[in-house]
């Protein structure tokens, strides 16, 4: 056991977590370019082998660990897992105070996250614009039908946990955005603040579940069509982005200054809070944008 590796990768892991926690960055954009996207890939695409069953049934404890990279995920779950716990206090805080300002930055964050993935898309032809306005189409069909209000039901928060496991491992996707877009990232943060133990158990089952089943398939998708997957990703960010308009939910605002002045907003209008939200959706492109840079230099490092 290396303890100082294994320390470097549970950082790498926090920042993972921290990235999932906030609609519009992704893990696996993270993952990417801290340079363990592909270990992180091919460890989970182990685990839906049969030879490491084989190892563990076998009694081969020492081989089964090894075949699964298990120092490796080990120390990443962990630095995620702090992460996650960490930050949903302090999501669950500035969104019930602060929810004009804190959706305007993560609507700077997503913006930014998709010009850089559209950067990223050289020699565009006809087909290519095709796959990215089905993404579009995709992203808005979602966030124009789903419900306001989802069921908070463990089967459906369990769904919700393996959809966004899913996404946290693909570049330019956040995990978090997707329970955005369900309706339960609110809910899923306060879950996670109170240690609601059956909803984390609900969740934790449908993430377990979601990343086996979903990795393997990424695995092969990636590797056959990988261009293609990433232009319907970025059409589906473009296509979420009415989900994150700073006043999409003005009962939330209504509510947040009555939370901040004591006074009750009855029969005005709310502060739109114009000023703040522009400041702050600057701050959120900024953020990526420094991102960005900072990976750049560590990959010349």
């Amino acid at each position: 056991m290396n303890i100082i590796k294994d320390f470097i990768i549970g950082v790498k892991g926090f920042f993972m977590g921290a990235a999932n926690v906030v609609p519009g960055v992704s893990g696996g954009t993270i993952a990417l370019i801290t340079g363990i996207y592909g270990k992180l890939i091919d460890a989970l695409n182990a685990l839906m082998t049969p030879k490491p069953y084989k190892l563990l049934l076998s009694g081969r404890l020492k081989e089964f660990w090894k075949s699964i990279d298990g120092e490796f995920l080990l120390s990443l779950a962990i630095g995620v897992v702090v992460s996650i716990f960490s930050l949903a206090k302090l999501m669950e805080y500035v969104l019930e105070h602060y929810p004009v300002q804190t959706w305007a930055f993560f609507f700077g964050l997503i913006i930014a996250s998709a010009w850089l993935m559209l950067r990223d898309i050289k020699g565009w032809k006809v087909k290519d614009v095709i796959f990215a306005l089905c993404g579009v189409a995709i992203g808005l069909a979602i966030c124009t039908l789903s419900p306001t209000e989802t069921s908070d039901s463990l089967w459906f928060i369990a769904i919700c946990g393996a959809i966004a496991i899913c996404t946290m491992i693909l570049p330019g996707v956040s995990g978090s955005f997707i329970l955005v877009i369900f309706g339960k990232y609110d809910y899923i943060m306060s879950a996670i603040s109170s240690m609601n133990i059956p909803i984390l158990a609900a969740f934790a089952i449908g993430c377990a579940g979601g990343i086996l089943a979903f990795a393997k398939a990424l695995h092969w998708l990636l590797a056959r069509y990988e261009r293609q997957t990433m232009l319907i990703l970025l059409g589906f960010v473009i296509g979420s982005l009415v989900k994150v308009w700073p006043w999409n939910n003005m009962e939330a605002v209504t509510a947040a200054q009555e939370l901040r002045t004591g006074i009750p907003c009855v029969g005005g209008s709310p502060e739109l809070l114009i000023v703040p939200a522009i400041i702050c959706c600057a701050a959120g492109l900024a953020f990526i944008i420094a991102i960005d840079v900072f990976s750049k230099k560590l990959a010349k490092a």
